[in-house]
C-alpha cells in the first residue's frame, strides 16, 4: 500500500491582514472555515486508508472535487461568522447572504448582496457560469491527480485565497460550438484577477516567498 499522505493544515502567518472582506467576515473566519476541511479531509482519507482505498481526492473526479471545497468554504464560514449565513435556495446566488436579511435565509439570486465561493486547481483563469456583479472569493488548492502547483507531494495543500468586487466587465464569457457538449461558462478577466490578487487573504509559504 502507498504511504498516506496527509492534507497539509493551513499556515497561520499566511493570512494578509490588510485583506478586506465584506459582510463581517474576517480572514480569522476564513482560517477556521479552512482547518475545518483540512480535518474533514483529514478524517475520511484515514478511514479510506485503513481499508486500503485510495483518498477521496484521487477517487472523486476533479471537477466534483473542487465542487465539495467550494462547498464547505461556503459552509464552514457562516460557522464561525454570524454576520453571514449559507444561501438555502438551490443553486441560489450568492453562496453566503447576510444574516437576517432574507427570508428562511433563500435568494434565487441577490447579485451582489453577498459573497459567491469558488474552488480551483489553477491560480487563474477563474470560472463562474455567469458574467455578472459580484463579490467573489476563490479558494486554490493542489491535491490528487492532478500536477504538484508549489510543492513535489500530491497531499492536499490550500495555495491562495482572493477576493474582490467584481463587475461584469471583469469578466470574459466563453461560449461554446454547436457541436461542443460543455456548460457556457464565464472567466475572470486578468483585470478582475489583479483585483482579487491586490487583495489576497491568504497564501502559502511557498507563494508568499516567490
Amino acid at each position: 500500500m502507498a504511504d498516506l499522505l496527509l492534507p497539509e493544515p493551513p499556515d497561520k502567518d499566511g493570512f494578509n491582514s490588510k485583506a478586506t472582506i465584506p459582510f463581517g467576515v474576517t480572514t480569522a473566519h476564513v482560517h477556521a472555515a479552512m482547518h475545518d476541511f483540512i480535518e474533514f479531509l483529514t478524517l475520511i482519507d484515514k478511514q479510506l486508508y485503513s481499508k486500503d482505498m485510495a483518498s477521496l481526492e484521487n477517487t472523486m473526479m476533479q471537477a466534483n472535487f473542487s465542487s465539495l471545497v467550494g462547498e464547505m468554504m461556503g459552509a464552514r464560514i457562516p460557522k464561525h461568522c454570524p454576520t453571514v449565513v449559507k444561501n438555502m435556495y438551490h443553486n441560489g446566488h450568492p453562496d453566503m447572504l447576510p444574516a437576517g436579511k432574507y427570508p428562511n435565509n433563500s435568494a434565487q439570486h441577490a447579485g451582489s448582496d453577498g459573497i459567491e465561493i469558488k474552488a480551483s486547481r489553477y491560480l487563474q483563469g477563474w470560472q463562474g457560469h455567469n458574467a455578472e456583479d459580484v463579490w467573489l472569493m476563490v479558494f486554490v488548492f493542489q491535491s490528487g491527480r492532478e500536477g504538484p502547483k508549489v510543492k513535489n507531494t500530491q497531499a492536499f495543500k490550500f495555495l491562495l485565497v482572493a477576493g474582490a468586487m467584481l463587475s461584469k466587465k471583469d469578466w470574459q464569457f466563453s461560449g461554446r460550438s454547436e457541436t461542443s457538449r460543455r456548460t457556457i461558462t464565464a472567466s475572470v478577466k486578468p483585470e478582475g484577477a489583479a483585483k482579487m490578487m491586490a487583495n489576497w487573504i491568504y497564501k502559502c509559504k511557498e507563494l508568499r516567498n516567490k
